[in-house]
């Protein structure tokens, strides 16, 4: 079985975000109220994300309006959550596995 690679801060923030359907801004918005500002996605981050995980599959258009913007509204798949869900596994165990540090008092 191929081991997925660790996802990036921004790759695993816009996963989460579109736990709902949501448009650009609004993933924009939520990241960096989900991180009290320590993340602010630039629009060329954003949308290079939103290709990079329509591409894996892990999202798809929801939505699109056809005014002169065509804003588009995306929404994580079933495989984008078990992306994200294996990217949280793997984040719980290094973080149990830094309690061992703490607790060897280092």
């Amino acid at each position: 079985m191929e081991r997925m690679q660790p996802l990036t801060d921004a790759l695993f923030y816009v996963l989460l975000a579109l736990r709902e359907p949501k448009h650009g801004y609004g993933i924009i918005q939520e990241v960096e109220q989900l991180t009290g500002g320590r993340l602010t996605l630039g629009a060329g981050t954003l949308y290079g994300a939103l290709k990079t995980l329509e591409e894996r599959g892990w999202i798809s258009l929801y939505s699109q309006q056809n005014d002169s913007r065509k804003k588009k509204e995306y929404l994580i798949t079933e495989q984008g959550r078990c992306a994200f869900l294996a990217e949280c596994g793997r984040l719980r165990e290094m973080l149990e596995n830094s309690r061992l540090m703490e607790e060897a008092g280092q």
